[in-house]
């Protein structure tokens, strides 16, 4: 059993709420809940929790190997869909967990036929449209190529269609592209091909802004565990945020002036001072940029991060607190005093990185 005292505390009923307000915005909608990195962070068991509680029967991730875990340690039997362009190395693995997989690469295809077809199975994709995030998927120019190719392989069923949306969060006019570009190719799909069961496009940002999504499911991310992907839209939607990260002071030292503190001497003491030691670091997702600027709570106030955060803790400033003992906890982020959007913005990244780069040396408490 881990005892570590530096805990990611998650709130499930605040992800259950969530889910449900995204019910409420797309009402005519499955929910493809994309549980990629351990649901961004959460963990394989509160992923576990979430599947009994929704009943899940389709979920989204960004990866083979995310699926094979569903399957081996959560015993996942229902619907898994991995959403980028996996390797031809990973084929084998595909078939043998029946994992669908989001394809726009010809080749890969054509040997999942193959293989799909030496196992006597039939292999289900989903197929990529490019319509301007300009990563991966089909180029509209290459489609109809693509796709009489596809018709002459007999053991692929095309399950799906979907696109990525760029700047569903902060730019609707080119979204209103996308759109386009993604329903003329839809159409022509669907004109060729009779097995089309899912067409998705809608992750959090056009799930939050737009009413007439094409399609007929979405997929949730950042804003099924109550974050925004961009603080524009935070007048638009009240989510409730699920995860508040914690830790316990494990040592309390007074110093003189002019002392040094952790690696580098890039903090020295103004004044005496009393510094204490938070157990977790930059190998359990506590960014490294926070050194020297970034706070915590205590008691209720904001503490300092003082010196250079190191792999394994970092050291506060906690002159201005009384009454502390060593085991009082800290909070990196409650979503009141300090919110994951003020960390990120001190880091120059965003919310999504702060809490999919946990690690798992960091307890998971379920709440």
């Amino acid at each position: 059993m881990k005892n570590r005292q530096s805990k990611l505390q998650v709130n499930v009923n605040a992800i259950l709420s969530n889910y449900m307000k995204i019910k409420e915005l797309q009402p005519d909608k499955k929910i493809l809940p994309i549980l990629k990195a351990k649901g961004y962070g959460i963990g394989l068991e509160t992923i576990g929790v979430l599947i009994d509680k929704l009943n899940i029967d389709s979920i989204g991730v960004a990866i083979v190997d995310e699926g094979i875990e569903l399957r081996e340690i959560l015993k996942y039997d229902k619907e898994i869909i991995v959403l980028n362009q996996p390797s031809v190395e990973e084929i084998d693995n595909i078939l043998e967990y029946k994992i669908t997989t989001g394809c726009c690469y010809f080749e890969f295809i054509k040997e999942l036929n193959r293989r799909a077809n030496a196992q006597n199975k039939i292999a289900k994709i989903h197929i990529e449209i490019e319509t301007g995030m300009g990563r991966t998927g089909v180029q509209f120019q290459n489609l109809e190529k693509f796709i009489s190719l596809v018709l002459e392989l007999k053991n692929i069923e095309v399950e799906g269609i979907y696109t990525h949306f760029a700047t569903s969060d902060t730019d609707l006019e080119y979204t209103k592209i996308q759109i386009e570009k993604f329903e003329e190719a839809v159409e022509y799909i669907k004109s060729k091909i009779s097995t089309i069961k899912y067409v998705h496009c809608g992750n959090s940002g056009a799930i939050i802004q737009i009413k007439d999504l094409p399609g007929n499911m979405v997929r949730p991310g950042i804003m099924l565990y109550g974050y925004l992907p961009d603080e524009t839209l935070k007048d638009k939607i009240k989510l409730n945020p699920s995860c508040i990260l914690k830790s316990k002071i494990t040592f309390i030292k007074e110093v003189e002036e002019n002392i040094s503190i952790s690696y580098g001497r890039k903090f020295i003491t103004k004044r005496k001072s009393k510094i204490a030691n938070v157990p977790i670091g930059y190998a359990d997702g506590m960014p490294r940029s926070l050194s020297n600027k970034g706070n915590v709570i205590v008691h209720g106030k904001r503490a300092p991060i003082v010196g250079t955060i190191c792999m394994d803790s970092f050291m506060i400033d906690v002159t201005e607190i009384d009454n502390l003992h060593i085991g009082d906890e800290i909070y990196i982020w409650d979503n009141k005093q300090i919110t994951i959007e003020e960390i990120a913005k001190e880091c120059n990244t965003i919310n999504y990185e702060i809490l999919s780069t946990i690690s798992n040396r960091v307890i998971r408490e379920i709440i």
